[in-house]
């Protein structure tokens, strides 16, 4: 059996119609959602790391048949796959993982796919390097991309650097989606954890007032109560008094 077939085999083998049926659901996949069309197998992720841990040196033609098919479960392996072979492969292998990650990025289309993979990968190998891909990947008109910016930045956080990650941050204040807000946040709340709350807080004194509520919030959560209420009110002032939108994306 060839690997390709293995892994599908083994993938559905571990396949539960039930969960299959609650992801449907949490991913968001209804007509006009984030998630359109995606489809599930409903296997959970300790099973899915099992099966990448038995196929760790998956070839690239086969990673790219399961990055092109329909069924989440697949893409994610494929993808983890490719984080467990960059970190250990050479450097003409990470730069080759590095191009087929960004040359396939509007496959990696759902936020954990994303959140489980970009840091790794892209965030890894620009660290030390031109990070300008993620401003321009930070001005896609495709969420995914947006979200691959941000989210790559997190490598940068826990090397205790938030340059990249304010920059990008900031390119994304005024961003119409949902699942940008909550990236933005999280990745200034890891700032203030793993760099400095003061550099959070000030980036939050300089755009507050201007930042989506949801993305306020997420990135005060583990704030005092006092500068909780502070920024919440910022937030509140913005929301009553909202000018125009720079819209990113749709």
């Amino acid at each position: 059996m060839s690997e390709i077939k293995e892994i599908r085999s083994e993938l559905r083998s571990a396949a539960d119609p039930d969960k299959a049926t609650i992801l449907l659901r949490f991913f968001k996949t209804g007509p006009g959602q984030y998630g359109e069309g995606d489809r599930f197998l409903g296997v959970v992720m300790p099973k899915i790391r099992k099966i990448v841990k038995s196929h760790r040196d998956t070839a690239d033609k086969d990673i790219l048949l399961l990055l092109s098919s329909p069924f989440h479960e697949e893409r994610m392996t494929a993808l983890l796959i490719l984080v467990d072979q960059y970190q250990r492969g050479d450097l003409s292998r990470k730069n080759t993982i590095y191009d087929l990650y960004l040359a396939n990025a509007p496959k990696i289309n759902n936020w954990d796919l994303v959140d489980l993979t970009a840091q790794y990968i892209i965030g890894a190998h620009l660290y030390g390097n031109d990070t300008s891909i993620l401003t321009k990947l930070a001005l896609s008109e495709n969420l995914w991309e947006r979200r691959i910016a941000m989210l790559s930045t997190f490598h940068f956080i826990r090397q205790g650097e938030s340059q990249e990650a304010l920059c990008i941050a900031e390119l994304l204040i005024h961003d119409r989606h949902d699942l940008i807000h909550k990236a933005v946040g999280w990745m200034l709340r890891e700032i203030g954890k793993r760099c400095s709350r003061e550099i959070e807080c000030r980036f939050l004194d300089k755009h507050a007032a201007h930042m989506p509520r949801t993305m306020v919030r997420y990135a005060i959560e583990h704030f005092p109560d006092t500068l909780k209420r502070k920024y919440s009110l910022q937030s509140v002032v913005r929301s009553k008094k909202a000018g125009p939108k720079v819209a990113f994306g749709k």
